[in-house]
């Protein structure tokens, strides 16, 4: 990431992304077993990644003080947080500095400790901060869903052996790196759009009509009024009624239902828009490294920088859609996951919609599915 404050008072915030398609290119053996994976696979203490690890830590790392091929989308952005131009260039980035979550959350906090160590890029860091909440506030004032779903994470002992399973906690530095992720995404789908650029787009169509009337019923039942969600709901008034039932009792379940009336995200050449994040122009451009779509968009914005021609296009571009989300989906299906409910947890493994404990041998259905990650279930045991 890097901000620049502009003679105009607007900032110029650029999100520079590792250009792995220099080093992976298409048709090549690399290239050919990237896709068979699709995704890079997180486990606890562990990694499954799509791509080699003398790339993924190595050339494609943006380490600092050493020059590195890059993408960058460099987008102006005023003080209301919009973002009123917006460029993208193939770059060389030189990163000043390597940082951690917990490190920055502790600056934002207060530090003076990590202000002194933190001395070179704090100003930056502070200034950043206040541009991703007005990233945010513009964001949830178009309507974004945000269904707060606690993340699970893993305590491991010395043998790398899962002993406790905790909340993740999310910081202002997570949230401000996922509000500057979320905006370059949206720029380099408006920018492919707006140039008829040949791209695998990540779309989210509006809710099923029959899965939101049940969700309304419901809503109804427990004395909320869902006059609003009943008929083309927009992304707005879902995120009302959860804003509204938050301190319900029955939020879990309301979360849970609003979730099983979505449809899931998938991949498409035609720029359909994001439902859930409520944006007309929505793509996946940050992680090439581990996801195989981000490879292919990065392809595909340097053949029109170059003026060269797309690598996909047609029906190619189309199928690999298809392909790309199977492949994802394999890749996740029957992984161990652990799911919790209440008090209730459970180590497993997801066969399409159904969750099989690996130690009692028993099943239960899934109650939703947010992206790859369970999140409610029913009639499952409990694992100690």
């Amino acid at each position: 990431m890097s901000l620049e404050q502009l003679e105009n008072g607007h900032v110029r915030l650029g999100v520079h992304i590792a250009d792995v398609g220099h080093y992976v290119r298409p048709g090549t053996a690399l290239d050919r077993e990237a896709f068979a994976r699709g995704t890079s696979v997180y486990l606890p203490g562990r990694v499954l990644p799509m791509l080699p690890e003398q790339l993924c830590n190595g050339v494609c790392s943006l380490r600092p003080n050493e020059d590195k091929f890059t993408m960058t989308a460099l987008m102006e952005i005023d003080d209301a947080g919009r973002v009123v131009d917006e460029r993208i260039a193939r770059t060389i980035t030189c990163s000043k500095a390597r940082l951690v979550y917990d490190d920055v959350n502790t600056l934002f906090n207060g530090s003076e400790q990590q202000a002194d160590a933190m001395a070179a890029v704090a100003d930056t860091l502070h200034q950043m901060r206040v541009l991703a909440g007005k990233l945010r506030a513009r964001r949830q004032a178009q309507g974004c869903i945000d269904f707060e779903i606690e993340e699970p994470g893993f305590v491991l002992d010395e043998n790398g052996e899962p002993v406790e399973i905790i909340t993740r906690e999310r910081g202002e530095a997570e949230m401000m790196i996922e509000d500057f992720m979320l905006a370059a995404n949206e720029c380099v789908a408006r920018f492919a759009r707006e140039n008829r650029l040949p791209l695998l787009y990540r779309v989210h169509e509006k809710p099923d009509a029959e899965k939101l009337a049940m969700f309304a019923d419901f809503l109804d039942g427990i004395g909320v009024n869902a006059k609003g969600i009943r008929h083309n709901a927009a992304p707005g008034d879902i995120r009302a009624i959860l804003e509204k039932t938050k301190e319900r009792p029955e939020y879990s379940v309301i979360t849970a239902l609003a979730l099983r009336s979505m449809q899931k995200a998938r991949y498409d050449v035609a720029p359909l828009g994001h439902y859930g994040l409520a944006m007309a122009d929505y793509c996946h451009f940050t992680s090439p490294i581990r996801r195989y779509p981000d490879l292919v968009v990065s392809r595909a914005l340097t053949a029109k920088l170059t003026g060269q021609p797309a690598p996909l296009t047609g029906e190619a571009l189309a199928d690999a859609a298809v392909r790309v989300d199977l492949v994802v989906r394999r890749r996740f299906a029957g992984l161990p996951q652990v799911v919790a409910a209440g008090d209730t947890q459970i180590a497993g493994v997801v066969v399409d919609d159904d969750l099989v404990d690996v130690t009692a041998g028993t099943s239960g259905r899934v109650m939703s599915v947010h992206e790859e990650v369970l999140v409610r279930f029913e009639g499952v045991p409990v694992f100690h």
